[in-house]
C-alpha cells in the first residue's frame, strides 16, 4: 500500500536537534537562506518601484512592462497613481509566490519528487534575483522568482512534516522552530540586501539575495542523508493508494473553507511588506541621534522582535504543557489572530498623534505594533502549517501544504488592494479597517473550533479525523 512520509517519520527518540530530529536543523538552515533571499527582495521591491522603476523614463526600458501592468490592472483595476500601482504590484507578487507551491506540490508528489523540486526551485530563484540587477529583465525576474518559490517552498515544508509521526505532539513545535529560521533571515536580509540596495546600488542588493539562495541550495543538498526518503510517487502507485474516504473529503472541505478566513486574519502582518514602510516614512520619526534609519531596516526591527516573541511563545507552550493540556492548533490560531488584531490599533493611535500634532509620531508606536503583531503571529502561520500537515490525508501531504499556502495568496492579494487605499482614506481609518477585519476573522475561527475542532485537531491520543 502507498505510504506517506508524514506517517512514517522517525521515532520520538530521535532528539538530536533541540529535542527534534537532526533533519529539522538542516531544513531550517536551508529555509533560512531561501527566506533571506525572499525578504531581501521584498524589503527592496516597494522602494525600488517608487524611487526608481516607476519614475519617469524607466519603465520604457522594461521588456513586457505594458503587458505586465495590464495583467495587474486585470486584478485590481487601473491604479490611481504610483503609490497604488506599487501596492498592487507588491501585493500581486507576494500573492503569486504563495500560490505556486500548490502546483509545485502536485509536480513533486506525482512526477519529479521533492528533492528535484526543491533543487529546481532554488536555481530559479537565484536566477531571478540576479536578473533583478538588470532593469530590462524586471518582468522575467519576477516570473523566475514566482516559479522558483513554487517548486521550493511547499516541498521543503512537507519534508519537515515527514520527520514526525502523525500523532507526534512535537510537530507544532517543530514548525515553530522551522519558522524561527525565517525570523533570523528577516533580521539579516534587510541589513545586508536592504542596506546595499537602498544606500549603494539596487543591483548589489538583489545580487546579495541571489548569493544567499545559492548557499541555501548547497545546504539542502548536504542535508539529504538526514531527511525522510522520497515518498512513492502517486503516478506509480495510484491503484495502490487507499481511496479517499468520506472523512477525508470532509477534512479537505473544511480546510479549504478556512482559507479565506485565514487570509483576512493576516492582513495586518502582510502589510509590513507593502504599505507599512511607506506609511512609516510619512508618519513616524526615523532619525536617531542624527542618523536616518534606512526604511528597509523596518523589516529587521520586525524580525528581531518576532524572533524574541517566537522563542517566548515556544517556551510558553512548553511550560504550559507541564501543567495543563496543550490547546489544539485551531485554538492557538484563534488566540494568535485576536492578539495580532491589537497591532494595527497602535498604528491608528500613531496616526492620530501625527495628525493632531502635525509632527511625526514617536518610534515607540512602531515597537508596540511589532510586539502585539508578532506575539499573535507566532501562533498563526507555524501552527497553521502544523494543522494542515497533520490533517492531510495520507499521500496528499505536499498537496495539502500547497493548499494551505493559498490563504497567503488570497491574503497578500487582498493586502495589495487594501494598501492601495492608503492614499485615498485617512490613515486612522486605514488601520482601523485592519483591526475590524482581523477581529472578524478571529470570531469565525472560534466558531470553527467549536464546530469542526475534533475533526481537524483531536487530542493527540485520538486519531485525526475521528
Amino acid at each position: 500500500m502507498a505510504t506517506d512520509a508524514a506517517a512514517l517519520g522517525p521515532p520520538r527518540s530521535d532528539t538530536a536537534f533541540l529535542g527534534h530530529p537532526v533533519g529539522l536543523g538542516w531544513l531550517s538552515s536551508a529555509e533560512l537562506c531561501e527566506r533571506f533571499s525572499y525578504y531581501g527582495m521584498v524589503a527592496l521591491l516597494p522602494l525600488y518601484l517608487t524611487e526608481f522603476l516607476l519614475t519617469p523614463g524607466h519603465t520604457a526600458h522594461v521588456i513586457g512592462f505594458g503587458a505586465f501592468t495590464s495583467f495587474v490592472a486585470f486584478f485590481y483595476g487601473p491604479a490611481a497613481g504610483g503609490q497604488a500601482l506599487t501596492g498592487h504590484v507588491v501585493g500581486l507578487y507576494t500573492a503569486a509566490v504563495y500560490g505556486t507551491p500548490l502546483l509545485g506540490g502536485i509536480l513533486a508528489d506525482r512526477f519529479i519528487g521533492r528533492t528535484r523540486s526543491v533543487t529546481i526551485g532554488a536555481l530559479l530563484m537565484a536566477l531571478g534575483h540576479f536578473l533583478m540587477a538588470f532593469q530590462a529583465s524586471f518582468v522575467l525576474a519576477l516570473l523566475c522568482l514566482v516559479a522558483g518559490v513554487g517548486f521550493f517552498k511547499g516541498n521543503i515544508a512537507s519534508q519537515v512534516g515527514g520527520l514526525y509521526h502523525t500523532d507526534d505532539p512535537r510537530r507544532a513545535n517543530a514548525f515553530q522552530i522551522f519558522l524561527l529560521s525565517v525570523q533570523i533571515a528577516v533580521i539579516l536580509s534587510p541589513l545586508i540586501c536592504g542596506t546595499l540596495g537602498e544606500r549603494y546600488s539596487w543591483d548589489l542588493g538583489f545580487g546579495a539575495a541571489g548569493v544567499g539562495m545559492l548557499i541555501g541550495l548547497i545546504v539542502y543538498l548536504l542535508a539529504r542523508p538526514t531527511l525522510p526518503p522520497e515518498p512513492t510517487r502517486a503516478r506509480d502507485v495510484a491503484s495502490e493508494r487507499p481511496p479517499l474516504e468520506r472523512k477525508d473529503w470532509t477534512k479537505i472541505a473544511i480546510l479549504v473553507a478556512l482559507l479565506p478566513v485565514l487570509a483576512i486574519s493576516i492582513v495586518g502582518n502582510q502589510q509590513i511588506s507593502n504599505a507599512y514602510p511607506i506609511w512609516t516614512q510619512q508618519n513616524v520619526e526615523m532619525t536617531f541621534f542624527g542618523f536616518l534609519m534606512p526604511t528597509t531596516w523596518l523589516q529587521s526591527v520586525d524580525a528581531i522582535i518576532s524572533t524574541g516573541t517566537m522563542i517566548g511563545v515556544i517556551a510558553f507552550w512548553r511550560l504550559w504543557e507541564t501543567r495543563w493540556a496543550e490547546p489544539d492548533e485551531i485554538t492557538k490560531i484563534t488566540l494568535g489572530v485576536a492578539i495580532s488584531a491589537l497591532g494595527p490599533l497602535a498604528l491608528a493611535g500613531a496616526s492620530v498623534v501625527a495628525a493632531q500634532s502635525h509632527h511625526k509620531a514617536g518610534f515607540g508606536w512602531i515597537l508596540v505594533f511589532e510586539c502585539l503583531n508578532d506575539i499573535g503571529f507566532a501562533n498563526v502561520l507555524p501552527v497553521g502549517l502544523a494543522l494542515y500537515s497533520r490533517a492531510a490525508p495520507k499521500g496528499l501531504t505536499g498537496l495539502i501544504i500547497g493548499v494551505y499556502y493559498l490563504h497567503l495568496v488570497i491574503g497578500n492579494a487582498f493586502t495589495g488592494y487594501v494598501a492601495g487605499l492608503l492614499g485615498t482614506m485617512p490613515a486612522v481609518s486605514f488601520w482601523l479597517l485592519h483591526v475590524g477585519l482581523m477581529v472578524g476573522a478571529a470570531a469565525v475561527l472560534l466558531l470553527a473550533k467549536f464546530l469542526f475542532g475534533r475533526i481537524l485537531a483531536p487530542a493527540y491520543s485520538e486519531p485525526v479525523g475521528v
